[in-house]
């Protein structure tokens, strides 16, 4: 079987903001790319027999000291490189710094949107209008590119707004192409992957699941696996995957603190016990986690009492279960989480201690397996659908790992906790029903708020609570803006909330954007 990662793109990150963006939109085209800090060795960045580099972004100047360089191992003879390679903004700068080349302060800095004029046809720029707009972000330039390559694009404070060497495969871009803010930008990088670097588009949903069965069965053989299920995206695939892979020999637990969604705990024990035959341990620990929460306000507080007893819970589990024979533990650890604990390591494959069931107790020896560390999350998304998984899993909605505690403001009681899973229960409900639950909005939730307000039912007066809502648009939820939801469905939500859920007597919608404000209210 041929390995989907074998032939891609390795992505050397030198700080950019969009490095991640990068290897997605290389793997939008079929084509398997890996970040690496620029500092990894040789052995680690070529694992995988990448067919190009890409060089990426940075917030340096190159001559600054400890400004990140291209490794030294990166050249053969005559300064060919290893493989084709594109450098992109600081990542140009960089290449042309290590040929010999000159880069000098501009004097005019180019931030944001910029028109460039394509000036030489190139592989690079094959089928692609010789006038188009593009996406700076640069205070350096190139005063004069090195020996052999020549000027492929141009804007008027950049006389080298694109270049290339095209005998050694080598080619640098001013602008950031990964953004959306560049018009054709994924059409340059499908000539550098296809024209220049002679990649193959193998990597798919089907190829990786194909081959992380194989990978899962011969490292696991005949030993038992522990994976800690929360009903949550990452490690429903991760638990679908391994279900495929080893069958019995996956034990799975779910642990019910009482802070989920209207429904979840049932779906979740439906969906992998009933429907899928996986061997599933459902605790219920609501009123565990209740009455250690009683008076507790303090968001931050909150977050440690939860994530402390969800270890204490699921430990003791494990240690039933290492008891009884499992040796490994199966963690939904994905790719954005393995490229950030390496930001600062020259190893690209270190794990947070604190991600998913990290943190347990040292008593418990498992060796580690994490089936779903190679994908982004809207891979992960692709491959549970391959897995057959129900849409309603596949785009369940984001939700913060304490769960609704830190949606439900104030003191947490059962009484209040079941008010807001109604209310958020009633807007997801008239969201979907409205279409609005997939390309409109990234993320939609009700909050319940410790403020009371005076309202009238009939004839009577009320002093009840509040319920926020809060949708957005998001593509990395780094930054996030508010959802101009229509009127009559906010209406809608607003009447079947106070009419449908006791205690509430108002409804709010949430304006604000990120930033200032964050998604989530705690």
């Amino acid at each position: 079987m041929t390995d989907p990662r074998s032939g891609g793109i390795a992505v050397i990150d030198f700080g950019s903001q969009y490095t991640q963006l990068i290897a997605r939109r290389v793997r939008e085209q079929g084509v398997y790319a890996e970040v690496f800090p620029h500092d990894a060795d040789e052995a680690t960045m070529l694992q995988h027999q990448p067919r190009g580099f890409i060089l990426s972004g940075g917030p340096n100047s190159i001559y600054e000291p400890g400004a990140p360089q291209v490794p030294d191992w990166f050249w053969r003879a005559g300064g060919t490189p290893t493989a084709p390679t594109l450098g992109v903004c600081y990542g140009m700068q960089a290449l042309t710094h290590a040929l010999g080349g000159v880069v000098a302060p501009a004097q005019a800095r180019e931030y944001g949107m910029a028109q460039i004029e394509v000036t030489q046809g190139s592989s690079l720029f094959d089928g692609i209008e010789p006038q188009l707009s593009v996406w700076m972000s640069h205070g350096d330039r190139i005063e004069q590119p090195p020996s052999g390559f020549i000027g492929l694009a141009r804007t008027g404070n950049s006389p080298y707004a694109a270049m290339g060497d095209p005998a050694r495969g080598l080619y640098g871009v001013q602008f950031h192409p990964e953004v959306a803010h560049t018009a054709n930008g994924v059409d340059i990088l499908r000539n550098f992957l296809f024209h220049v670097c002679g990649c193959e588009a193998n990597w798919s949903p089907i190829a990786f699941i194909e081959d992380s069965v194989a990978n899962l069965r011969a490292k696991i053989g005949d030993e038992r696996v522990l994976l800690a299920l929360s009903g949550g995206v990452d490690s429903a695939v991760a638990g679908a995957l391994l279900h495929r892979a080893v069958g019995e020999q996956l034990t799975s637990v779910f642990v019910n603190t009482g802070m989920l969604r209207k429904g979840e705990p049932e779906q979740v024990v439906r969906t992998f016990r009933e429907e899928r035959g996986m061997n599933l341990r459902a605790v219920d620990a609501t009123e565990l986690f209740l009455d250690t929460l009683q008076g507790v306000t303090e968001p931050e507080q909150k977050r440690k009492i939860i994530g402390k007893l969800f270890i204490d819970v699921f430990a003791d589990e494990a240690r039933k279960l290492e008891a009884a024979g499992v040796n490994y533990l199966a963690q939904g650890t994905i790719y954005p989480d393995v490229i950030e604990s390496a930001k600062s390591s020259t190893a690209a494959r270190v794990i947070k201690s604190h991600h998913n069931v990290g943190g347990l107790p040292e008593d418990l020896h498992f060796g580690l397996v994490e089936p779903l560390r190679d994908l982004f999350k809207d891979e992960v998304r692709k491959v549970g659908e391959a897995l057959g998984l129900p849409e309603s899993i596949v785009w369940r909605q984001p939700f913060p790992g304490p769960g609704l505690a830190v949606r439900c403001l104030g003191e947490i009681t059962w009484e209040r906790l079941e008010a807001l899973r109604e209310a958020d229960a009633i807007f997801i409900d008239e969201l979907a029903h409205a279409g609005l639950l997939r390309g409109e909005t990234a993320q939609c939730f009700a909050v319940l708020l410790p403020v009371k307000s005076v309202g009238v039912m009939g004839d009577n007066r009320t002093y009840e609570e509040v319920i926020a809502l809060r949708a957005v648009q998001t593509d990395d939820f780094m930054t996030a803006d508010w959802a101009r939801l229509p009127y009559d469905l906010l209406a809608r939500a607003s009447s079947r909330i106070v009419n449908e859920v006791k205690g509430v007597n108002r409804v709010v919608y949430d304006i604000s954007s990120k930033p200032p404000a964050t998604i989530e209210w705690e």
